[in-house]
């Protein structure tokens, strides 16, 4: 049995984990227990599901979810399992639906979730008693989040903060201009680690480093000084209502911050300039970088001038993380005249895959049973050690003994 309380009580700071929180079975259903069912998780842009009756499935370890658009344009979330012998409803992963109906036997309900119809289950069968059970669904600025724990964290804060980052880019007039999902076979933990920095960045990201700087000042934490070109960045875009400078959270669960790209840089192209002629949301100019939002343990995104791309991080196996991305357009641009799916894609498609196999390379070296931890470069992995911090802060005080109170 591990001692994952004594691993986490007694590792070197700012030094890589050990490894059996990349490897070890018993930690990851911690992780799963411990974090991604407890927390917030972000699961789909709400324009993804713009009618009635559209649905979409998400899948979290042992729990499988609907999230679906009511009559009342509510977006809501359920455990998709029958309340009569537990089938799944919805077998796809996503669709439109007048009424969820059980493939099985045919109990139907209500988009609200409310069981409609039940046959031959006799005069003293309670409907009202047999209704979906209900996830925790949260909306903001055109994102929605679930949560599947019975009491869930208090979300208004982050609404509050990330709003108006977000209210800028319009989210809700989007549409999915196309979507990849690809599965890296390394711990979910490796890839959040690899996102925090961009120190592997020169070494392996070619047609990205065209336009994002690999600078570890967009990278960082800490944001109370920010260089003077970056803090002119911030103004310049401040002052047209598109709120921009640095933020993080006190327990470092989610940050933003509007960073800047490489000088004449308007998008992630290869040519480095605009992706889509018709513009999502209302920058009065080109050049206002990129959003950059992260939330534990979920999501990190990039909201820029002409597009959105926002990215969902699912843990599958000790050593599997699913890894979907999504480029949101307006919904009225038309493809083959306002965008062009492989000029809009092309450079995150390329950075997926390099990602996935330095991911894959990390967790084939981590199997290694010489692998010890090893230190982070200040300079450029502070985000890393953010992360980790984060990570062993929150299972430290999930996982410590309750103290009950002497009778």
């Amino acid at each position: 049995m591990t001692d994952i309380q004594n691993l986490l009580n007694t590792r070197r700071m700012n030094y890589s984990l050990e490894r059996p929180f990349y490897t070890d079975p018993e930690i990851f259903n911690h992780d799963l227990a411990n974090i991604h069912y407890r927390e917030w998780l972000f699961a789909i842009p709400s324009c993804e599901i713009p009618k009635t009756g559209n649905f979409v499935t998400y899948k979290i370890g042992e729990y499988n979810v609907i999230i679906v658009r009511g009559a009342d344009q509510q977006i809501r979330a359920f455990h998709n399992t029958c309340r009569h012998r537990g089938s799944v409803i919805c077998k796809v992963a996503k669709g439109t639906a007048p009424k969820l109906v059980c493939p099985y036997h045919q109990w139907t309900y209500e988009l609200d979730g409310s069981l409609m119809w039940a046959r031959d289950m006799g005069p003293d069968f309670d409907p009202t008693q047999h209704g979906l059970k209900t996830v925790h669904c949260r909306t903001v600025a055109g994102l929605v989040y679930i949560c599947l724990a019975e009491n869930a964290p208090n979300f208004d804060e982050f609404k509050f903060i990330a709003e108006p980052y977000l209210e800028p880019h319009e989210l809700e007039n989007a549409k999915v201009a196309y979507e990849s999902t690809i599965v890296e076979k390394g711990n979910w933990k490796l890839v959040w680690e690899n996102n925090r920095e961009c120190y592997h960045c020169g070494g392996n990201h070619p047609a990205l480093c065209r336009s994002f700087p690999d600078d570890p000042v967009v990278t960082k934490i800490e944001g109370n000084t920010p260089p003077e070109r970056l803090q002119a960045h911030f103004d310049r875009c401040e002052a047209v209502g598109m709120k921009s400078q640095f933020y993080i959270h006190t327990d470092g669960q989610f940050r933003l911050a509007r960073m800047p790209l490489k000088d004449g840089a308007e998008s992630y192209t290869m040519d480095t300039k605009s992706a889509v002629n018709k513009w999502l949301g209302r920058s009065p100019f080109a050049d206002a970088g990129t959003l950059l939002k992260f939330h534990y343990p979920t999501t990190w995104n990039h909201f820029l001038a002409d597009h959105s791309i926002v990215f969902r991080v699912t843990p599958i196996s000790p050593t599997e993380t699913e890894v979907t991305t999504k480029w949101l357009v307006h919904k009225d641009a038309v493809e083959g005249v306002d965008y062009y799916v492989k000029r809009l894609t092309e450079v995150w498609e390329a950075t997926n895959d390099e990602d996935r196999r330095v991911v894959e390379d990390n967790q084939n070296g981590i199997q290694n049973p010489v692998y010890e931890p090893g230190p982070y470069s200040a300079d450029h992995e502070a985000g890393v050690m953010q992360f980790v911090d984060w990570y062993c802060e929150k299972m430290k005080s999930r996982l410590s003994p309750i103290i009950l109170a002497a009778e």
